[in-house]
């Protein structure tokens, strides 16, 4: 019996945690973001990549300081607004602040079915194509609610993404 290979790209066989980015700047946003990864256990350092032309990015280049937020599968619905909507367009703190998604934590809107909160501060960042790489140093972090994470493989079986 042979097994039929699998026709994803190589890059798209792995299942990615889904994550928010909370920025203030000028114009307080929420983005979505699956490039992510730790980068150094001492001193605790995480990698992020913004897309290119963003608020979120506007706004961590002037600020160097934003939260990270695990998403939980609950969730998925929001990548629709945080991540198919520009926050150049739209004001996405205020939509999320009327349907009562919104919490507060070290001066940073973040989301209260968000599984954990990361704040990070820019270190160092770099153009890569059509993303913008920022190592930050994590400041502080909490757990917000136990479950498991958002992933693509979710976003994918509910048709909002393709991979």
């Amino acid at each position: 019996m042979s097994l039929k290979l699998t026709s994803k790209r190589p890059w798209n066989r792995v299942d990615l945690p889904v994550y928010a980015v909370s920025s203030n700047g000028t114009k307080p946003n929420m983005h979505i973001c699956t490039y992510v990864s730790a980068v150094s256990m001492q001193p605790k350092r995480i990698m992020v990549a913004l897309y290119e032309g963003t608020q979120t990015l506007a706004n961590v280049e002037l600020d160097k300081h934003f939260v990270l937020q695990l998403l939980a599968p609950s969730q998925y619905l929001l990548v629709n607004v945080l991540g198919k909507q520009s926050g150049k367009n739209i004001d996405k703190i205020s939509r999320l602040q009327k349907r009562q998604l919104i919490d507060e934590w070290e001066g940073f809107s973040i989301l209260k079915e968000a599984l954990a909160v990361m704040h990070l501060q820019v270190v160092n960042d770099m153009e890569g194509g059509d993303h913008h790489l920022f190592v930050c140093d994590v400041i502080a972090y909490k757990n917000l609610n136990n479950g498991n994470a958002l992933t693509t493989s979710i976003l994918n079986e509910k048709g909002i993404i393709r991979i």
